[in-house]
């Protein structure tokens, strides 16, 4: 089997998570993670930008050649929705102009690949992310840990060894 390495993203207007891993098989390594932060005060279109940016620093530092990102699920607020919507779609556009072929994972099957349940809390998602990448703390903040998991995601969910109900 070669070796894969794979981005996980966790987009967001004021905090984007990625979280890069390599696998062969279902074996796991951390590689690097992190968030691109933008500031509320600058303007809207100025953020966007700079989570573009930054985003193809860290493609172009870690050359991935996968991509997973959970899909969007908003139940309530539809402002935040609409930000994190944008955000999304500049990393996807990033994404597609760096070739990089994007995988999408829904909540549920983020939470059962890495934990075994579907209804996981944030905090235990947090824990396996720890244990599968054999790391001394839980991966802080929680978009980068988010990120992670949709990357452990992807790759157990595209490996042939095992079947995760995804």
């Amino acid at each position: 089997m070669q070796k894969r390495r794979v981005i996980g993203i966790d987009p967001g207007l004021a905090h984007t998570g990625f979280g890069v891993i390599d696998a062969i098989g279902n074996n796991i390594r951390l590689v690097s993670y992190g968030v691109i932060e933008t500031p509320a005060a600058e303007e809207h279109g100025t953020r966007l930008l700079a989570i573009y940016n930054r985003l193809v620093s860290v493609l172009l530092e870690f050359k991935p050649e996968q991509a997973a990102m959970e899909e969007l699920y908003f139940a309530r607020n539809v402002s935040s929705a609409m930000s994190v919507a944008e955000a999304k779609g500049v990393v996807t556009l990033c994404l597609a102009q760096n070739a990089l072929p994007l995988c999408m994972y829904r909540p549920n099957q983020i939470k059962y690949a890495v934990t075994g349940t579907k209804t996981a809390d944030k905090k235990t998602v947090e824990q396996y992310v720890k244990i599968l990448l054999n790391l001394e703390t839980e991966p802080k903040p929680d978009h980068a840990a988010d990120a992670l998991a949709a990357a452990i995601t992807h790759v157990f969910s595209t490996s042939n060894l095992v079947n995760y109900g995804l």
